[in-house]
């Protein structure tokens, strides 16, 4: 889901017009070099600036038909607050605060623009009307602060639009033991607007029955079967799980889901044979994250750190499993074979359980590449939400069957005394990048959520949005 920006910058009357109209095309011009996908205000006047109040209703409807997902206001001179706070409280959109640094006074001691100056008025004026906002410190177009503030903003404004639209689809009940993935479906939609979409098993399996020989699952199977050894669980079996993931897409699709938690044990062995794990990798890969054992809140997370990369990358739910047992600050991600095709290093293997009784068939059995990895949980109980992230950094260990990778932190025992105190499970949503700037700034417009950092924390996030730091 691409994000599209309602781009209003504004200017005061008493500062230099042309200045202004100046500072406008710089920005313009950046973000096409951006690809950015904004609509203007060409239209309302033959400046393109927001600067009379009376306009707001006009740029409000504007912006409303062109279904804008976000607010760009950058203050080209001081500024208009007034204009600037009435749109942004009546879009109720992630809203981005930034203007141009003002170069020096002229020689006769006049200036141009003062949008520094402007910039804190309107902030006042933001908080009167109970806007929240992200800010950018005032620097110059081509400061790479401002890109960087400016393109976290995008990928926050996509997580706010994953998260404000968001429905998932729950395929059958909890498994009977998993008290951790209790989840009360009620509070979802009434605070935060969170459907849930539920189906049987019954009805998954019997349209994946009626699937087997398809020309769907053919052309998936061809696509598959020179790049995946499936040896050890044979044709017939692989076209099963094929079938399965086909369903789940089909049904995806029909009812506009944005992520899937299933069943995937133990009733699905006994009516279909299988395990699903291979078929949520296929779907991950997709863009469609699909959680084990019906985790809500985990399959919610897999798709909030999927749209922090704008869709960029495929996310993963991995268990919190064992400590290394030689680096005390590294971790075990791992489960039984949902993790990305598109990760795999080396030769990717389908085969069969090694945990469950069934050994049934439809497990992955590969490694991921390391490298940045963020991993990140939304959950709560008793009425309050967070969401956490960490960033860690793949590192080395021991093999092992299913899907894995080995994650080192600075602070092991930290993020884990955090994960233990809660209200966290041991689920958690695994993505390659470093999220944690992203869902800071998405929090803010995530009512009824609080953001809880691992590592960075959030002073050393927001050190890094002020360009103090290079890296988190």
């Amino acid at each position: 889901m691409k994000v599209k920006l309602g781009f209003a910058p504004t200017r005061r009357n008493v500062f230099s017009r042309e200045d202004a109209l100046k500072q406008k095309e710089l920005i313009e011009n950046k973000l096409r070099e951006w690809k950015v996908d904004f609509v203007g205000l060409d239209w309302l006047n033959e400046e393109g600036l927001l600067f009379d109040e009376r306009d707001v209703p006009k740029v409000v409807e504007k912006f409303m038909s062109e279904k804008v997902d976000a607010l760009f206001i950058p203050h080209v001179n001081f500024g208009t607050e007034d204009a600037v706070a009435k749109l942004a409280r009546a879009l109720n959109v992630p809203v981005l605060l930034w203007g141009p640094r003002d170069e020096s006074p002229l020689p006769d001691g006049t200036r141009l623009r003062d949008t520094q100056c402007g910039l804190f008025a309107t902030s006042k004026v933001l908080r009167r009307f109970g806007v929240k906002f992200t800010y950018i410190v005032n620097t110059s177009v081509d400061d790479p602060v401002f890109e960087r503030g400016f393109k976290n903003f995008i990928k926050a404004a996509s997580v706010v639009k994953t998260f404000r639209r968001m429905r998932v689809g729950v395929i059958s009940t909890r498994p009977r033991d998993f008290w951790t993935v209790i989840h009360n479906e009620g509070e979802l939609v009434e605070r935060f607007g969170i459907e849930l979409v539920p189906t049987t098993l019954v009805d998954i399996v019997d349209s994946a029955q009626k699937m087997l020989d398809s020309k769907e699952v053919r052309e998936e199977f061809e696509k598959l079967k020179e790049k995946v050894d499936f040896s050890e669980v044979g044709e017939e079996y692989f076209k099963k799980v094929l079938a399965l993931k086909v369903v789940m897409k089909g049904w995806a699709e029909e009812r506009h889901l944005t992520a899937i938690a299933i069943q995937c044990w133990t009733a699905l062995q006994k009516a279909f044979g299988i395990m699903p794990c291979f078929a949520h990798s296929l779907l991950s890969d997709e863009g469609l994250p699909v959680a084990c054992e019906t985790d809500v809140h985990g399959a919610i997370s897999m798709a909030l750190a999927q749209s922090a990369t704008l869709y960029s990358k495929p996310s993963f739910l991995a268990d919190l499993t064992i400590r290394h047992p030689q680096n005390e600050n590294a971790e075990l991600l791992w489960h039984c074979g949902p993790f990305p095709l598109s990760l795999a290093k080396g030769k990717p293997k389908v085969g069969r359980h090694f945990i469950l009784e069934s050994h049934s068939p439809g497990v992955s059995e590969w490694e991921i590449v390391g490298g940045d990895i963020s991993i990140l949980r939304f959950d709560g109980d008793h009425g309050e939400y967070s969401v956490f992230v960490s960033h860690a950094k793949g590192t080395t260990g021991p093999y092992n069957k299913g899907t894995y990778l080995w994650v080192e932190f600075k602070n092991w025992p930290k993020i884990e005394e955090k994960i233990i105190y809660g209200p966290y499970i041991h689920h958690v949503a695994g993505v390659h990048d470093k999220i944690a700037p992203v869902i800071y700034e998405a929090v803010k417009y995530m009512e009824g959520v609080k953001f809880d950092p691992g590592e960075p924390d959030e002073e050393e996030i927001r050190a890094w949005l002020r360009g103090e730091v290079e890296n988190i």
